[in-house]
């Protein structure tokens, strides 16, 4: 997945409150779930025809010089598919050098004949300034033609807008109605922030019920911050039903996807031992991890410092394993 939209991302202030961890001791801001964020541009927009699947067929497998000689062919042809997908192969440097300016010329013949995914293409080089100046109110533009035609990032980026209130008037309701559309099309960033109107009741009426579910399909999904809150909602028995095992799980799916949120409450549980059985190394394991991405937690800073030096030693050599296997994300 190719990382967040940084542009959009800076312009995008979100206003829905951030939900607090029922399982928090303390309120500071890394105790709070992430809001949601802009979706990532897929990996590549359907194909509309069987020629065409051809060339994604290739894109997929990763073969692109192939998958570039194919839509070139299908382009010729008027397909706008396979002008899109030039454009996305310009647009990644793949099987072709990087070039935005090309990139651009080809979603923008696409966009004409109505590729919704050659708008929402267009949409984010407009709000991040490639191909030009940076002109957030075409991105806006661009956003609600896609979302229109059904694209399901495009409803949920729109629904941001709406929450930000800048290159639309501020607009809960609508905010939820897109957010709805998208999550309907099963985009997880869009059910995880309809969750949390939910959870709220702004733009729709509250209902912990439906938010425990829309943050079931997003945590499947593979959304973090769903599994975040979904785990605390199964921990407490808020709005599903109660189940504190079914909670740790989930937990330690997202403390190994690296939520510090996550390796914070999962430390928390296996030194209670509810939910699982406790551990005091891997409590004071995840309780090291999380503290070293800012999840600080006195309350487990106490239990640690109450455990024998050979607990203590197993947890940080657990810990300094666990940290030298994760990788930078490349910028």
């Amino acid at each position: 997945m190719r990382p967040l939209r940084a542009a959009l991302l800076t312009a995008l202030v979100t206003v829905v409150p951030a939900l607090t961890p029922a399982l928090a001791q303390t309120k500071s801001p890394s105790n709070t779930a992430p809001l949601p964020q802009p979706s990532p541009l897929p990996n590549a927009p359907a194909a509309s025809t069987a020629a065409t699947d051809a060339a994604y067929g290739a894109y997929q497998r990763g073969l692109f010089v192939t998958a570039f000689n194919e839509a070139t062919k299908r382009a010729k042809d008027n397909d706008p598919a396979a002008m899109t997908l030039l454009g996305l192969l310009y647009d990644n440097g793949q099987g072709v050098p990087r070039d935005d300016a090309k990139a651009a010329q080809w979603y923008k013949m696409a966009a004409a004949k109505g590729d919704r995914d050659a708008l929402f293409a267009l949409a984010m080089f407009a709000f991040e300034g490639r191909a030009g100046k940076r002109d957030p109110a075409e991105g806006a533009r661009l956003l609600g033609e896609a979302a229109k035609l059904g694209h399901a990032a495009a409803n949920y980026d729109l629904g941001l807008l709406y929450l930000q209130g800048q290159q639309y008037p501020q607009d809960f309701n609508k905010a939820g109605e897109l957010f709805r559309i998208a999550a309907n099309a099963g985009n997880p960033e869009a059910q995880y922030a309809l969750a949390v109107m939910y959870k709220q009741g702004r733009g729709v009426p509250k209902d912990p019920k439906q938010a425990a579910l829309l943050l079931a399909k997003a945590s499947i999904a593979g959304n973090v911050d769903a599994m975040v809150e979904f785990a605390i909602m199964q921990f407490n028995g808020e709005g599903t039903e109660k189940d504190e095992a079914a909670a740790a799980d989930t937990f330690l799916r997202a403390a190994r996807r690296g939520s510090p949120i996550a390796q914070n409450r999962l430390a928390r549980i296996l030194m209670a031992g509810r939910g699982m059985p406790a551990d005091p190394v891997e409590a004071i394991k995840w309780h090291i991890v999380a503290k070293a991405a800012g999840a600080g937690d006195p309350e487990l800073d106490a239990f640690a410092a109450k455990q024998t030096p050979q607990v203590r030693d197993a947890a940080e050599k657990a810990a300094k394993k666990w940290m030298s296997t994760l990788v930078e994300p490349k910028s």
